[in-house]
């Protein structure tokens, strides 16, 4: 299922994309006097039981319970995880381009909640940088409580997977070693417009990843090229961290960013940028 967090009449909303547009959940749980998770946060933490109840519901939905989509003001596909990790310099050809070595290790950063932006929302530069760069990268989203889970299980705890972009300010990013400065912008984790259960994506590791500015295609590769893969990342965050249902994982990007160009052409306001990974989604955000 392709699940949607929405706002509506000032409230925050989740549905499932059908065909013919979105079904408010919400709106027609509570007609029907059936008691389901209230948000997507709520139903990723209430595990299997509730979403094969959802799956049936959806496949009773009228086409007057569905919004269309261009209607819709999404919400962040996650819209409140506890955690927000990304990871750095995990694609091979990535590394090259940017004249990094190959990590023994995953490098990871954080970002917050004020990161978040959903889709179409516009998001805001700041004043104090000018190297803005793009990031598309699939996301997975923890779908049960893990402590030290092999890699071997690592994928079995995951709830399913959305498009990312992780936006970064390259001249603050590096201007000391550690990253978060140039990273945790308000808006600049744009995630959506769909969570896709993990059900549709059987292999993680073989989906194109690509990213437009104002219509160029600037980045197409594929989750093959990772350096480390899906279960690996779980699993190496499990052993130091217990990782629970809603957290965020951002596994990188891969080449074709600003930063690994001879001719930088920083993004800026007024840009649109347009993040796709196959079978998961489509993101699309306008700089202001």
């Amino acid at each position: 299922m392709k699940l949607v967090s929405f706002w509506r009449n000032g409230q925050l909303r989740y549905g499932v994309r059908m065909t013919g547009g979105v079904w408010d959940a919400s709106e027609a749980v509570r007609h029907r006097g059936e008691v389901l998770p209230a948000t997507v946060m709520d139903l990723v933490a209430a595990g299997s039981a509730g979403l094969e109840r959802l799956r049936e519901l959806a496949a009773q939905a009228r086409m007057d319970e569905l919004y269309p989509e261009e209607t819709l003001q999404y919400a962040p596909a996650v819209p409140a995880p506890g955690k927000i990790i990304c990871v750095g310099t995990n694609y091979r050809r990535h590394a090259v381009e940017s004249n990094l070595p190959i990590p023994e290790y995953p490098v990871y950063f954080s970002k917050y909640a004020n990161s978040l932006a959903g889709h179409r929302q516009d998001v805001p530069l700041p004043a104090c940088a000018h190297q803005f760069d793009y990031e598309v990268e699939l996301v997975a989203v923890v779908g049960r409580r893990v402590r030290a889970v092999s890699t071997a299980e690592a994928l079995s705890a995951v709830f399913g997977y959305a498009t990312g972009n992780d936006l970064s300010a390259r001249d603050l990013q590096f201007r000391s070693s550690q990253w978060l400065f140039g990273k945790a912008i308000d808006g600049f984790a744009p995630l959506g417009p769909y969570l896709v259960t993990a059900d549709e994506i059987p292999d993680p590791q073989q989906l194109r990843l690509r990213c437009w500015v104002n219509g160029e295609l600037r980045q197409d590769s594929n989750t093959a090229d990772m350096i480390f893969t899906v279960a690996e990342l779980i699993s190496d965050l499990s052993q130091i961290m217990t990782l629970e249902p809603g957290d965020v994982v951002y596994t990188g990007t891969p080449e074709g960013v600003i930063l690994g160009m001879a001719e930088k052409r920083w993004l800026q306001a007024g840009d649109e940028v347009v993040c796709e990974v196959e079978g998961v989604g489509r993101l699309e955000n306008r700089l202001v």
